[in-house]
C-alpha cells in the first residue's frame, strides 16, 4: 500500500469535507480504512507542508505525488470522487 499524506488547516470548511467524504468512503467499501493517511496541520509543521507543492487545504499526496487539491467553493460531490481516487491510488 502507498504513503498518503494529507495537509490541512484546523478550523477549515473544505478540511471538515474531505474527512467527512474520507469516513464516507470507508463505511462504503472496507478496503478503503486500510489506508493509513498522515495528517499534517501545516500551521504546526510548516517544516512539512514547505516541502510539497500545494496552494489550498485540504490536498493529498499518494507518494508524494499530489492526487488532490481542494478549491474554493468546491461541492461535496466533488470532495467525495478526489478522496475516492486518492485512495484507489493508495491501494493500486
Amino acid at each position: 500500500m502507498k504513503k498518503v499524506t494529507a495537509f490541512y488547516i484546523e478550523g477549515c470548511p473544505y478540511c471538515r469535507q474531505a474527512r467527512k467524504a474520507l469516513n464516507e468512503l470507508c463505511g462504503e467499501k472496507a478496503e478503503y480504512s486500510a489506508v493509513k493517511i498522515d495528517w499534517v496541520d501545516e500551521n504546526l509543521h510548516p517544516e512539512i507542508s514547505t516541502k510539497y507543492d500545494y496552494y489550498h487545504v485540504p490536498s493529498m499526496f499518494v507518494e508524494g505525488v499530489k492526487v488532490y487539491e481542494a478549491h474554493t467553493g468546491e461541492k461535496y460531490e466533488e470532495c467525495l470522487e478526489n478522496v475516492r481516487r486518492v485512495l484507489e491510488e493508495a491501494l493500486a
